[in-house]
């Protein structure tokens, strides 16, 4: 019996690929990330005794990098469990309590129709690919050759040449035995109504075979010749085949190039395996091909859609689209955040690149290959600060209305995002970024005449000039953390406006120059709570970034992660805050065990800190319960002790951070106390 993919879908969806291999393999705890369907184990099909077995719940895929095994929910259960394929269906769907499907002659016959009519598009390709390189096809080769294609790139996408004739593919087709109504069924002529004889759709085209996620070709996109045709890009019409809001031009040959850079196999352009790349069209996609970035797709030349925005997540957490700087690119940039706002959750959202005006990713590859498109990628925006430049840049906000119109049009805005976390977390982000946007027009009793004018530029540059936070949030004022004055007016630490307390930057930058103490205590060092905003979202990076590392998991690694996050910065800062504080557990050079223990010692003093601000809020609420109720008896000792929690805080802010045992295995001078701003 034949299962359609829309039955297997739902099993896959509605069962966990951890839940099925779980039932097998007992996860690595150190690891595995739950909360992202991220899964570790030592592998099933063969001996090990460190966990390369990899699975992952978003892709309902695994993968071991010992033994090179890998497959899905239905894979797994016959290779392990020795059921053939019909058997692993049915236990699968008892598993997700989906009833087996009835035979259905119908559904057979239509599944039948639908092979034939794939077999009459091949013999459309083959047709079109054979008159490219006829004596017919040579404007249509002059014209690739022009766009810097070469004959390996033509061949790889199978480009082809539609000959400016009403009839040759038909007649083709029908001299190869393939019937009217299959001809008219695959959407290659035009026919119906007011149509006497029907003729060829695609005339004096370069032809794109567009394929399925089965590597099959379903349509076809035709660039025009002729300068007078009424369409510059035409693609099939809708048929049995082929649905245009469901498909992604190059969709599997970039999950493949996805999917080989988590093996280790290549790199995307942007350094992260997961990442795909949407762009606008089907030139973009074959030359970024060509120049090595492998990962890109492109809708059919229509607005993204919702099932296209799924498409994309299947893929990678977080997508990159890709548009042309000019005005229409933005306001497509724009239409797509307005699509993906309702969908975002944790571990889910999109980042915006936007070209040079007047560039397009062809035009930036051509010359200089794909290091100018990378350099693109590289400055791609979250979602939160497109919205926000969005609504921002070009307004005025010179009076009280206008502002509070700013706030209210955005609280509507993100009020669609279905997740509730991911809403809270956008709510705060807007009052911190009007906060900022505003608080300098109060302070120097003017207004503030628009984004633009006040040194946000939409790269995210702060008043001073420097490169704004990765992520475009705003700090609320410079603290003393043992940073220079040269150093803090250099550009290290500039747009980073919150310093972080010594203890947390310790615990920060040790991780990324000892990342095997994430091995030993993942789940504990994952938790840590950081005060300040800006290593808050840097621990937001680095962690995802440690745990899609997997066997490659080093210090050069991370770097190379959090560098193409923009937080190249803010190492650099990190780092010369703790050599400025003689803090050299916290350094690359350390011995893996002083670091260890100086890490331990930083962490127990960042949870004492925390508990004790917790322990100073709870009496103060007691002491106001008392002064309401006029308890004078409960009053005098609340207050005894939240003096003596207020002592204790201010001795531990003054002294910040007190590392021990650092230097018996590095060299270093043990039990050096560094206080606070030394």
């Amino acid at each position: 019996m034949r299962f359609s993919n829309s039955f297997l879908d739902e099993i896959r969806d509605r069962v966990p690929i951890s839940a099925v291999v779980g039932r097998r393999v007992t996860w690595d705890r150190k690891k595995s990330n739950v909360s992202r369907g991220d899964y570790w184990a030592c592998c099933p099909f063969h001996g090990e005794k460190s966990p390369s077995f990899h699975c992952e719940d978003r892709k309902g895929r695994y993968h071991c990098f010992g033994c090179g095994v890998s497959g899905d929910h239905f894979r797994f259960m016959q290779e392990l469990e020795g059921l053939n394929f019909p058997e692993a269906v049915q236990q699968l769907a008892d598993l997700a309590g989906v009833p087996m499907p009835q035979p259905d002659v119908q559904a057979e016959r239509r599944e039948k129709e639908r092979g034939t009519l794939h077999d009459v598009m091949e013999l459309a390709t083959l047709f079109f690919q054979d008159q490219l390189q006829s004596a017919g096809g040579a404007k249509a080769r002059a014209y690739l050759r022009d766009r810097g294609l070469t004959a390996k790139t033509i061949e790889t996408f199978r480009l082809g040449y539609a000959p400016e004739s009403r009839n040759a593919l038909k007649e083709h087709l029908a001299g190869k035995g393939v019937p009217r109504e299959q001809i008219e069924a695959c959407g290659l002529v035009v026919h119906g109504e007011g149509v006497a004889v029907s003729y060829d759709r695609f005339r004096d085209r370069i032809m794109f075979p567009i394929l399925s996620s089965r590597d099959k070709v379903i349509a076809f996109g035709g660039r025009a010749m002729s300068p007078d045709a009424p369409a510059k890009y035409l693609n099939s019409n809708e048929t049995e085949l082929f649905h245009k809001g469901n498909v992604l031009y190059n969709f599997t040959r970039a999950r493949r190039a996805s999917q080989a850079a988590v093996k280790g196999q290549v790199r995307s352009a942007d350094g992260d395996g997961l990442t795909i790349i949407a762009v606008e069209g089907y030139m973009d996609v074959i030359a970024l091909h060509q120049a090595g970035v492998e990962n890109a797709v492109a809708p059919l030349g229509t607005a993204l859609t919702e099932n296209q925005l799924e498409l994309l997540w299947r893929m990678s957490p977080q997508p990159i689209l890709c548009f042309d700087g000019d005005g229409a690119g933005l306001r497509a940039a724009s239409r797509a955040a307005d699509l993906a706002l309702p969908h975002i959750k944790p571990g889910r959202s999109v980042r915006f690149a936007l070209l040079p005006d007047g560039k397009d990713p062809d035009d930036l590859v051509r010359q200089e290959g794909r290091a100018p498109f990378d350099r693109v990628l590289a400055q791609a925006k979250p979602l939160a600060e497109m919205i926000w430049m969005r609504e921002a840049q070009n307004g005025t906000f010179d009076t009280p209305e206008k502002r509070a119109e700013l706030e209210a049009r955005l609280k509507q805005i993100i009020s669609v995002i279905g997740d509730e976390s991911v809403k809270r977390f956008y709510q705060q982000d807007v009052r911190e970024r009007l906060n900022a946007f505003f608080r300098p027009a109060m302070a120097q009793g003017g207004a503030r005449q628009g984004f633009s004018q006040q040194g946000f530029s939409p790269r995210g540059r702060g008043q001073d000039g420097g490169r704004g936070s990765p992520n475009g949030f705003a700090g609320t004022g410079p603290r003393n953390l043992g940073v220079s004055d040269r150093l803090a007016r250099s550009g290290l630490v500039r747009g980073y406006q919150e310093l972080p307390a010594l203890r947390e930057v310790v615990l920060a930058i040790t991780i990324v120059n000892h990342p095997e103490l994430l091995l030993e205590e993942y789940d504990e060092i994952a938790a840590i709570d950081f005060e300040n905003r800006d290593l808050q979202r840097f621990w937001s990076a680095m962690l995802p970034a440690a745990a899609t590392a997997g066997i490659q998991l080093s210090r050069e690694y991370l770097i190379e992660k959090l560098n193409a996050q923009g937080f190249e910065p803010l190492v650099k800062a990190l780092e010369q805050q703790v050599r400025n504080a003689r803090l050299w557990t916290a350094t690359a050079q350390a011995a893996m065990e002083d670091a260890r223990e100086g890490y331990r010692q930083a962490l127990s003093l960042h949870k004492r800190t925390k508990a004790l601000r917790v322990q100073k809020m709870e009496l103060e609420r007691e002491i106001s319960s008392a002064t309401e109720a006029a308890d004078e008896n409960s009053i005098e000792p609340l207050l005894r002790a939240l003096s003596e929690v207020q002592l204790e805080i201010v001795r531990m802010e003054n002294q910040e951070a007190i590392i021990d045992g650092f230097g018996v295995m590095s060299g270093r001078v043990k039990g050096i106390a560094v206080s606070h701003g030394s």
